[in-house]
């Protein structure tokens, strides 16, 4: 936890391997390590199905429906992505990281442009796929950190991260 302009985000992009660090390293052990963005990078002229689709292996069409319909989003499955709002596209790109299957989840501000009770349902579609694994939650807020079960919760100040 930290307040804007603090670096949770370049902290997120190093533990990603998109940053290298100033110094040492990060390992990952061969985990999958999905990630959702504080910007949802999905593919704009695609539908929410596809943008799913994409990381999907071997999941079929009804099985990436049912992660949306758990989302509240079964009429838009076939729509592209371009026309949602920010509260959808963010639970599109939510539902992309559940279905990638990782081992670890990063999620930087998971919660942008959802009205509490969607904040509640989205928790509790990530804790049902990732339970038993590890998540990481780069927030400004302790309530989306408490609604994901946060069991440790450190604070990054003056780029020193607290425990």
């Amino acid at each position: 936890m930290a307040p804007s302009g603090s670096g949770k985000t370049t902290l997120l992009r190093i533990l990603l391997g998109l940053l290298a660090p100033d110094a040492g390293e990060v390992r990952t052990g061969g985990a999958r390590v999905g990630a959702v963005f504080q910007e949802d990078r999905l593919i704009e002229h695609m539908t929410a199905l596809q943008n799913l689709a994409l990381v999907a292996g071997k999941a079929s069409r009804a099985q990436l429906r049912e992660h949306l319909i758990r989302l509240g989003l079964n009429a838009e499955a076939d729509k592209r992505v371009s026309a949602f709002s920010g509260g959808m596209r963010r639970r599109v790109a939510i539902a992309r990281a559940i279905v990638y299957q990782p081992d670890v989840l990063l999620l930087d501000e998971p919660f942008t442009g959802l009205d509490e009770e969607m904040r509640e349902r989205t928790a509790q579609y990530i804790l049902a796929h990732m339970r038993g694994k590890d998540m990481a939650i780069v927030t400004h807020d302790k309530e989306e950190a408490r609604l994901l079960g946060a069991q440790k919760i450190f604070t990054l100040t003056d780029t020193v991260l607290l425990a």
